[in-house]
């Protein structure tokens, strides 16, 4: 049984904001599961996004790692990192968002990573091709790296949305609405009894005046 709301007054004015209240958290609670529905149809399918883009940035890695490995043994490790030390690349980021659903999520753009051998900035004499590919991989995965952040923030603010909208949802169908129906029951079933209790004085002073009468 729903609690009371305390301290509400036993009116027919009471008994009417009662039952607007009543029929607007009714509405909000339907335009809440709508919203809630729609945001899990729109997470599962990022969450689909998330795999394919996992998947896609382990097998670049995966490549990455055996080219370096195969580099490493044609070159020596101390070469390759010595190599790797006048690569160096900048990485310019534009962040910038979208809506889903009134969510607010984030899109990270950057320009292409993967450059032409001449603009790594190691020569050619000491190297081979497989330093190149190592490169090139290595640049090609952290294009992946950057698509699987962008899309594993999105789905982790949907998942807090949509948390959020189903404790928002909870709340109404599970405390606010049957408290303020167990309310306005209370204040009709109050509203009887004193209707009851003026129609029993009512007939008493009638049977009195009558009595006086005679």
């Amino acid at each position: 049984m729903a609690e009371v709301i305390e301290g509400v007054s036993p009116t027919r004015m009471e008994l009417l904001k009662l039952t607007r209240r009543v029929k607007l958290a009714e509405k909000g609670h339907d335009l809440l599961k709508e919203k809630r529905d729609a945001l899990i149809a729109e997470f599962l399918d990022v969450v689909s996004e998330v795999r394919a883009a996992r998947k896609e940035m382990e097998e670049k890695l995966k490549e990455a790692f055996n080219n370096l490995i195969l580099a490493q043994a044609l070159l020596g490790v101390e070469n390759v990192r010595q190599i790797s030390l006048i690569t160096a690349q900048k990485i310019a980021l534009d962040f910038d968002t979208r809506s889903i659903m009134g969510v607010s999520v984030p899109i990270i753009e950057a320009e292409s990573l993967s450059r032409k051998a001449t603009e790594r900035g190691y020569g050619f004499v000491d190297t081979s091709a497989v330093l190149d590919r190592c490169a090139q991989s290595f640049e090609e995965a952290l294009e992946k790296v950057i698509k699987v952040a962008e899309v594993e923030e999105t789905v982790r603010r949907l998942a807090e949305e949509v948390e959020k909208t189903k404790r928002r949802v909870n709340a109404l169908e599970y405390i606010l609405i049957p408290r303020l129906k167990a309310t306005r029951k209370y204040i009709q079933m109050r509203l009887d009894e004193m209707e009851r209790e003026n129609f029993i004085r009512l007939k008493k002073i009638k049977a009195i005046l009558e009595r006086r009468g005679r």
